[in-house]
């Protein structure tokens, strides 16, 4: 597989979200907006590019038998990272997101990728790797929110330009499995044609 191959797997023919159906929990408590989705997404792709570029460079090192937790320790230390810079630059953002910016170090897209990817591959294709899952991953929650904002208030990264209220549940729990639901129904019935 070459290199623009690898890169742009992760935003159609393996999204993360949309076609692997991985990372369901932060995708579906923190797209109540575009703004959010995109948030979340960009902060995975951080980790993401973090960790597999560590793990690339390590993984000769690292015994068997501590592999799992070796990654673990590295992705947390990259999220660690993320939530210090959320925190001090987008204050706003972080209050957002919450619970959910720690809960990327159990986030199966990233350490999915850590040891089936990244361990396995060099420095230059473990980095593209991560970069293309997690700009896919980005834009499938950036998408997700969008759906859901429009939807549910009838507005796209807070302008409203709907009068008027949008269908509430698309703003709540419930409405993140019915938006996702379409999407994936749309993407699916694109990808068949």
């Amino acid at each position: 597989m070459n290199q623009l191959q690898n890169f742009t797997k992760g935003f159609f023919r393996e999204n993360p979200l949309f076609v692997l159906v991985l990372g369901l929990c932060p995708a579906l408590a923190t797209t109540t907006s575009a703004i959010n989705g995109l948030g979340m997404g960009i902060a995975t792709t951080f980790v993401l590019l973090g960790s597999n570029t560590v793990v690339s460079l390590i993984s000769k090192l690292i015994p068997d038998k501590v592999r799992i937790p070796s990654f673990i320790v590295i992705i947390a230390s990259f999220v660690t990272i993320v939530d210090l810079l959320m925190n001090a630059y987008v204050p706003e953002l972080y209050e957002k997101l919450g619970i959910f910016i720690p809960l990327i170090v159990v986030n199966c897209i990233v350490l999915g990728r850590a040891e089936a990817f990244a361990s396995k591959n060099d420095l230059p294709t473990a980095f593209l790797d991560g970069l293309g899952m997690g700009l896919g991953f980005t834009m499938a929650l950036g998408i997700l929110g969008a759906f859901r904002e429009i939807a549910g208030s009838g507005a796209i990264f807070n302008y409203k330009f709907i009068n008027g209220d949008g269908i509430l549940v698309f703003v709540l729990a419930p409405g993140a499995f019915i938006a996702l639901g379409y999407l994936i129904a749309f993407i699916n019935r694109i990808r068949k044609t």
